[in-house]
């Protein structure tokens, strides 16, 4: 593509532009990578400066995604999650599936914590009281997807300390355990945050790249309090719809 320096649209919106309709019309396809800064600077005779924006702007609109040391592909479609105040709260596993992928988990960490006080006032449980941390990488088809931590209280679900959490729907796990299951959210948050350096490493990220962080309450189908999970998602690979 010609790039245009006296059109009124700018230089870095023209090079985007064509990288996406590249994109969108298969000749870069999913999971390929896309040339280098210097090769894209010089295929469209604009500074690296233009060049950069143009594929920062497609990560940050799901089209790319940059990969620590091994540069920047195409990305696959992004999964669209509904995050409704109301009932019916799927689960990660079941919306992976609905797209026709395969969900994954690997367990991080697991240990038992103190409670903080927002967790007091959720739980209703005093100072003392113990839960149950599980930190893990969630995966679709292979790909990570967000880093996962939830929260639960530690006596109902102390069980949990000695499960396979590998590869399995926390949902589940949490009915088989108890016959409880999330069925509504509270007290949403989102918003937008920077990779720190172990969650750049975690999702094969860079440094600095921008993550969703989601802040959510989950109340059982009898409207009590079940677990606090608080997600950090590659906004390339996740969207949330309310």
């Amino acid at each position: 593509m010609a790039i245009n320096d006296s059109a009124v649209v700018p230089l870095y919106q023209q090079v985007k532009d064509d990288i996406r309709a590249a994109i969108e019309s298969g000749k870069y396809k999913t999971n390929e990578k896309i040339p280098p800064e210097p090769e894209l600077s010089a295929e469209y005779s604009v500074s690296r400066i233009t060049v950069r924006r143009a594929v920062e702007e497609l990560c940050a609109e799901g089209y790319l995604i940059k990969m620590q040391g091994r540069g920047t592909f195409v990305s696959k479609p992004r999964i669209h999650r509904k995050f409704t105040s109301g009932r019916g709260t799927a689960s990660f596993t079941e919306t992976c599936k609905e797209y026709g992928m395969v969900p994954g988990a690997r367990l991080l960490n697991r240990q038992i914590v103190p409670v903080r006080k927002d967790e007091e006032a959720f739980f209703h449980v005093g100072p003392e009281a113990l839960l149950i941390y599980i930190q893990r990488l969630r995966t679709a088809d292979g790909q990570p997807v967000f880093l996962e931590n939830l929260f639960l209280p530690y006596e109902p679900y102390k069980s949990l300390m000695s499960e396979n959490l590998n590869d399995v729907s926390m949902f589940d796990t949490i009915e088989r355990i108890s016959g409880l299951r999330p069925a509504t959210t509270s007290c949403q948050r989102i918003e937008a945050v920077r990779a720190s350096a172990e969650q750049a490493q975690l999702l094969n990220l860079s440094l600095g790249e921008p993550l969703l962080y989601l802040n959510a309450y989950f109340h059982d189908q009898y409207d009590h309090p079940l677990c606090i999970g608080r997600q950090y998602y590659i906004g390339s690979r996740y969207m949330f719809e309310f």
